[in-house]
């Protein structure tokens, strides 16, 4: 009984195009998968790197911040406090028509904001397969299933009998594809949602990073985090 329906019966008794179908489906979960394991693991890392935010801000000053901040070249708070002080230094050893040109804030923003487009961009690679997956995965299920009526009811107008014993086998097996079609896109479409709600509390937390290195860079302290006229020095290295 068990092997004349399921799983089984449907892939030894499918043609080329369901069999096709089947290891789409099977490839679009692996992708999937893979992808939501890889980013979950990243955005905990940069959750875990963007407390030491505020370790950089009480520190002495600007060399011993970016030793607080690790070696880790992935760091985006580092790299983001790396371009700062390049943009500022470089903007400090230009010449006079330059400066003419684009002041100490607008310079320091742009190099900022840079880094912060590269990281966005980094973070957010991988989610268009999860978007994809979790649009087309039913669709291709719904193709498989309708594949698979057709021949059906193809094989039982050929053999004469359409009685319900029949007739429920084959298309209740065909019905599976649509199913697994749902199984694929459900985990890819609720793994999309989480990482980019993820994405966003870490950029939040960047882009305000961002803006105290701003600060700290034009004037030469941080802007208070209370949103007080007071700042928090820093020396310079």
């Amino acid at each position: 009984m068990n092997s004349q329906f399921g799983l089984a019966n449907v892939w030894s008794q499918g043609d080329i195009v369901t069999k096709s179908v089947a290891l789409l489906l099977l490839l679009m979960s692996l992708a999937s998968w893979m992808v939501i394991l890889i980013k979950t693991l990243d955005l905990l890392k940069y959750k875990r790197l963007a407390k030491s935010a505020e370790d950089f801000w009480h520190s002495e000053d600007f060399a011993a911040g970016l030793t607080k901040l690790g070696e880790d070249p992935g760091n985006p708070l580092r790299q983001l406090a790396l371009e700062g002080r390049e943009a500022a230094a470089h903007h400090s050893n230009t010449k006079a028509q330059l400066r003419d040109t684009l002041d100490m804030s607008d310079w320091v923003t742009r190099a900022l904001r840079n880094a912060l487009d590269e990281f966005t961009a980094q973070l957010q690679s991988g989610l268009a397969i999860l978007a994809s997956v979790g649009s087309t995965a039913p669709f291709v299920g719904l193709f498989g299933t309708v594949w698979g009526i057709y021949h059906a009811l193809l094989a039982i107008g050929a053999a004469g009998q359409a009685t319900i014993d029949k007739v429920a086998g084959p298309i209740g097996e065909s019905l599976i594809m649509t199913a697994l079609g749902l199984a694929v896109a459900i985990p890819a479409v609720l793994g999309y949602n989480a990482l980019v709600r993820g994405n966003k509390s870490v950029l939040h937390k960047l882009n305000r990073f961002a803006h105290d290195l701003h600060a700290y860079f034009v004037t030469g302290a941080r802007v208070n985090s209370l949103g007080s006229a007071q700042v928090i020095p820093m020396k310079k290295a």
